[in-house]
């Protein structure tokens, strides 16, 4: 999982008194019978990178494709920077979108690609040219302004297609998987140079993306998608470490994930009796839930210690079990241990010192452990 972005020292979205630049208010999107967006009411900020994130058909490209004006709300209203735009074509917008096929035009140099959209507009050639020169030195593109698409690599018409996007100063860039064509590692380096462009700037982006990763590294905060309906907001690390639910948690990364029952409920810690983890879990936070009710624990890979050794203290936050499979991948080991009742456990371990041979060894018996603030309890 990379890294998440910092969060911003200024989080209008905490503020009750702040006013959203992108307000989306109860939109609805059927396509016939089928409902595509349900019910969505979600507000952004000026200045943020908010990633819509989801599977396939989940609704987020429709609800990008609804703040471009390329489809109309069946109900509900969305307005920008205090403009009703809902019912407003696309041309009149201060909206750009920037699409997955980059859609550049082949007879086209570079330089004219990106002026496209101002001529256009009929802007004046002094300011095309100055406008033009200084978005494609902005993406480093400025040495290849003659060249045609088809000299470029991907990662460079990628470029081109964001300067395109940006040189008319729009109030919102949309971006539909922008870096999906390109492969991990140029990917990995553009996810910076698009957060060092968007702060340069100061535009607002909303980006859709199904790669996790991705939006975990782009984002001031990722709105989680299914069936229609945005399920949970928040910032990288509220999305990653608190999972409102066991979808969040299951689609954001690698989890853990334990059914239980609910056998001690404090204000500051609960304990969970779980037949599937063989033991119990206490858990270091307070739930919302009836005495006894069915909950879930996720406990993500990374937050497990294992060891040949039984861990200190009392019986909880513990398990034993063998090791049934090991990968490595480089900057990590991982591990499925085989508990006694047959349930498999996935273990992440740092690969911290260069080692000739593995400390821990396929069929060992190990111990599982973990502090009381790993898991976290959902209960739905």
């Amino acid at each position: 999982m990379a890294h998440a972005r910092p969060e911003q020292k200024n989080e209008p979205w905490k503020d009750p008194g702040a006013t959203p630049y992108v307000r989306i208010d109860k939109v609805t999107k059927k396509f016939g019978e089928f409902v595509a967006v349900d019910d969505v009411t979600l507000h952004i900020y000026r200045g943020e990178i908010f990633c819509l994130l989801g599977g396939s058909g989940c609704g987020k490209t429709t609800l990008l494709r609804m703040m471009a004006g390329f489809e109309t709300p069946t109900a509900g209203t969305i307005s920008l920077d205090g403009v009703d735009i809902t019912a407003m074509p696309p041309y009149e917008r201060p909206v750009n979108m920037m699409f997955q096929s980059y859609a550049l035009f082949p007879h086209m140099t570079v330089e004219q690609n990106v002026a496209f959209g101002l001529r256009q507009d009929r802007v004046a050639k002094s300011e095309i040219r100055d406008r033009v020169a200084e978005m494609l030195k902005l993406v480093h593109m400025d040495a290849f302004a003659k060249r045609k698409p088809h000299q470029l690599s991907g990662g460079q018409r990628q470029r081109v297609a964001l300067a395109r996007s940006l040189v008319k100063r729009p109030k919102l860039l949309l971006l539909d998987e922008p870096l999906a064509a390109l492969d991990k590692k140029l990917r990995e380096h553009t996810q910076f140079e698009l957060i060092n462009i968007q702060e340069t700037l100061g535009v607002t982006f909303v980006v859709v993306t199904h790669d996790q990763e991705e939006a975990m590294t782009l984002a001031t905060r990722i709105g989680v998608m299914n069936h229609g309906e945005i399920v949970q907001t928040g910032t990288p690390t509220e999305i990653y470490e608190y999972p409102g639910s066991r979808f969040v948690a299951d689609f954001i990364g690698s989890v853990n994930l334990f059914e239980g029952r609910l056998i001690e409920d404090e204000p500051d810690y609960v304990r969970v009796r779980s037949d599937e983890l063989g033991g119990v879990f206490h858990v270091g936070h307070g739930v919302s839930a009836a005495p006894d009710a069915t909950v879930w624990v996720a406990l993500r890979p990374e937050k497990i210690q294992i060891s040949r050794e039984r861990p200190d203290g009392d019986g909880d936050n513990r398990v034993q079990g063998t090791v049934a499979e090991i990968a490595y991948r480089g900057d990590q080991s991982v591990y499925l241990v085989r508990l006694a009742n047959g349930r498999q456990v996935r273990v992440t371990q740092p690969n911290i010192i260069r080692q000739g041979s593995l400390r821990i060894s396929w069929d060992d018996a190990v111990w599982l452990g973990w502090d009381s603030a790993s898991p976290v309890v959902v209960t739905r």
